[in-house]
């Protein structure tokens, strides 16, 4: 499986994400911040942590209240096309990398 090497929080819950193999892509969230985990995610603010939480040691993108996303659901999204997906490849400029990894 390929590995989350970035994430970065866009306005209305939105992330863009890049994999170890180049794909890259914007997914929306907002349909999917239910839940308790997810729920208190629908705080702008909140949400935008991803980009300073960003990735743990098994490629998950966290946040620091534990919400957390499976990357090969994010994967798979975005190979599909899926709604709300915007898909690109490597060589598209490259997405700045979150400042720690595996701190979640």
């Amino acid at each position: 499986m390929e590995r989350v090497t970035s994430v970065r929080a866009l306005p209305t819950y939105r992330l863009e994400i890049e994999f170890s193999d180049g794909v890259r892509g914007v997914l929306d969230y907002e349909d999917r911040l239910f839940g308790p985990m997810m729920e208190p995610l629908r705080d702008p603010a909140r949400f935008a942590h991803a980009s300073d939480t960003g990735i743990d040691e098994w490629s998950v993108i966290c946040w620091p209240n534990g919400a957390d996303l499976a990357p090969d659901a994010i994967y798979d999204r975005l190979k599909a096309g899926a709604a709300g997906a915007r898909l690109g490849h490597a060589e598209v400029a490259p997405i700045k990398p979150p400042p720690q990894l595996g701190t979640c």
